[in-house]
């Protein structure tokens, strides 16, 4: 087996490959840039090389600067992970030029899959379902819009080397066509440095199912069942799991010989991915492409087959036969994995970054009832960099059932405490208890028809809002206790602690009063709201974030944050601010001015961090409703704003190719 490897990649995926190499024995290289000196990988790995500047085009993307890492540290072998040269075959060569071995495929069959316009080809001659479309790269968005209109509204416009979600568009008419044409191309050749774009049939009511294949030298092939990842926004999976609630097992033959079928037809080893997009009315499924690397959602697979894809590869890449033929592949149970990335879903999942004033992560667990598994790359104190991709972590779970793997999930998220940035767990929480998510009757659409003006709080209501108020009564009597315990109080001035407040809960369109009796008991407090008794018990202490307890004996798990007078409680998506006070000072809180924010209308300011690639209008332009004004990159996602309605540009703040931060003004209107 191989001594050492090197890791060309960051991150996540980087502290992935790390602890499977641990395990199997073997050293690692990782390889950083300056702005990731300081990463939880570089810190994990045996031995370390930095190779470049914060831009993955001056650091991770550069091929020489890695086989260089390589050579100077003796490592025999590079492991890829997802993104940056993963699917790159001129690096895969290189590698082999050199001697070194690319724990993945052979660069022939990464340059013939990692082509989509090259890999339907051999799709259709290997006799796999195809989509119809046009399969040549096209020149410009004249041409763009024209071909779409032959194929027939909507169509995918896709980056020939995409991936991720980057350089894709879902146009359904000529202006979206034309537009969403030169975002792919911008995006792929920032992202890819490969601007090639074609157009396909957009099938409706889709479902994204993916069938996981290893393949070795020896020519030998199975397929690893399927991963339904249809839960999706803008076209980037946010929830995965497997076994999919829709695929039977007559579909999954077909899906997965198919799948093997294709990875035959280019003598693939290692481990891929064959994507499928599948029609949720008469589950025909088409090709849509072979991703020839590990994929992000790789977990779930892992714990539904018991085996461990890294190592697979490895092992492979070393010349191994694999271990397993395809009678061996079985089902255990039920995964899923969340992506809990660092956006804003309050303010339209705009990217955040900055410092993880706290990160605390779930317990990684395996119980008689499941599994809970966190894959991340940061830590408590990190920074989440505008550098690079927006996943702070993958929350995995497994359990015997569906049901039973979305109620761990829960959970889970329940105790993801998060500081500092924002992060999308509310969604992932509000759609863990989505009825229709739970039906496992859905497609690709599920996101935008049923959360269609974005997320708010309003999507997330609490179905049981006397806990959270028995908590906030519960925490601040806790902290008054304290107060009012404290030795060297003057005599004669110590504090008498009533068992009578006020719980105000602070809405944004008017407070809320709840009047409640709370009383010391063993273990916690005795609270009564609303004629009933709620005895919540705990072994919280004072300051801590995460507040596990039982209620009348049910247990629970939800986030206490103080800010001073006030509290913050966050359970199932949820977030709930109170103060506590007595009835008189909840009485004059009510005859309090309320102070309005500033009038901003005025301005076009920057949702977030960036860098600003383009100002689309000039002073005096009179700008409709809906026109582009502004094009900012962040996170390697390109992000159009648009005008919310007519107005007039008076002047230009911003230049193109300025960073940018949260609400810098870029314009300002008449």
């Amino acid at each position: 087996m191989f001594n050492k490897i090197l890791i060309a990649n960051r991150g996540e995926i980087a502290c992935r490959v790390i602890k499977t190499a641990r395990k199997m024995g073997i050293a690692t290289v990782a390889v950083y840039s300056e702005a990731d000196k300081d990463a939880l990988f570089v810190d994990m790995a045996d031995e370390a090389v930095c190779i470049g500047p914060a831009a993955s085009k001056e650091s991770y993307l550069v091929a020489d600067k890695i086989i260089a890492a390589c050579k100077q540290t003796g490592a025999q072998a590079v492991h890829p992970g997802y993104g940056f040269l993963s699917e790159n075959a001129e690096f895969s060569r290189r590698l082999e030029e050199e001697g070194i071995k690319f724990i993945g495929p052979k660069h022939y069959s990464i340059a013939k899959m990692g082509d989509k316009i090259e890999s339907k080809k051999l799709a259709i001659a290997a006799q796999v379902n195809t989509i119809p479309g046009y399969n040549d790269a096209i020149a410009g968005p004249d041409e763009a819009v024209e071909i779409a209109r032959k194929i027939g509204y909507p169509v995918m416009i896709k980056a020939s080397a995409g991936g991720g979600g980057k350089g894709l568009r879902v146009a359904y008419n000529d202006a979206e066509a034309h537009e969403g044409f030169s975002s792919c191309v911008n995006e792929a050749r920032n992202s890819f440095g490969d601007d090639r774009v074609f157009i396909e049939k957009y099938v409706l009511e889709p479902r994204h199912i993916e069938i996981q294949v290893l393949g070795d030298s020896h020519g030998n092939y199975v397929y690893l069942n399927e991963r339904d990842c249809s839960i999706q926004r803008r076209h980037q999976k946010v929830i995965e799991e497997a076994p999919s609630p829709f695929v039977d097992a007559e579909m999954r033959k077909a899906m997965g010989e198919q799948a093997v079928a294709l990875a035959r037809a280019v003598n693939y080893e290692s481990a891929g991915t064959v994507e499928f997009v599948v029609s949720g009315a008469t589950k025909e499924f088409y090709f849509l492409e072979m991703n020839t690397r590990l994929q992000v959602e790789h977990p779930v697979t892992e714990l539904i087959t018991g085996l461990d894809l890294v190592e697979q590869m490895i092992r492979v890449a070393y010349g191994e036969k694999l271990p397993l033929t395809q009678a061996d592949v079985k089902i255990n149970g039920w995964s899923m994995e969340c992506r809990i990335n660092a956006e804003d879903p309050f303010r339209g999942f705009l990217p955040s970054t900055g410092r993880l004033v706290k990160f605390l992560p779930p317990k990684e667990t395996t119980d008689d009832k499941g599994t809970t598994r966190v894959d991340t790359g940061v830590y408590d104190g990190g920074e989440i960099s505008m550098f690079y991709d927006s996943m702070i972590a993958k929350l995995i779970v497994h359990a015997p059932t569906r049901a039973q793997a979305i109620d761990r999930m829960r959970d889970a998220l329940n105790g993801f405490v998060i500081r500092g940035i924002s992060s999308n767990i509310p969604f992932q929480a509000a759609l863990m208890q989505h009825p229709v998510f739970h039906s496992g009757i859905f497609d690709t659409g599920f996101i935008p028809k049923y959360y269609p003006t974005g997320f708010d709080a309003s999507m997330v209501p609490h179905d049981d809002p006397a806990l959270l108020v028995s908590v906030a009564a519960y925490v601040y009597r806790a902290f008054t206790d304290r107060s009012a315990s404290i030795s060297g109080q003057l005599q004669g001035h110590e504090r008498i602690v009533s068992d009578s407040w006020m719980v105000v809960r602070l809405n944004k369109d008017g407070n809320e009063h709840h009047p409640v009796l709370a009383k010391p008991i063993p273990g916690g407090y005795h609270v009564e709201y609303k004629g009933k008794s709620y005895e919540l018990k705990s072994d919280w202490k004072l300051g801590e974030s995460l507040f596990n307890g039982t209620c009348n004996g049910e247990s629970f798990t939800l986030q206490v944050e103080r800010h001073k007078t006030r509290y913050s409680l966050f359970h199932w998506g949820t977030r709930a601010d109170f103060m506590v006070m007595s009835a008189r000072a909840a009485e004059l809180l009510a005859l309090m001015p309320e102070k309005l924010p500033p009038d901003l209308s005025k301005y076009l300011l920057s949702p977030m961090p960036g860098l600003l690639r383009e100002v689309a209008v000039k002073v005096g332009q009179e700008v409709k409703a809906g026109e582009k004004l502004a094009v900012i990159e962040a996170m390697k996602m390109e992000n159009i704003l648009k005008a919310e309605q007519d107005c007039k540009v008076k002047k230009i703040v911003g230049e193109a190719g300025q960073s940018l931060a949260v609400d810098e003004v870029i314009i300002e209107f008449e």
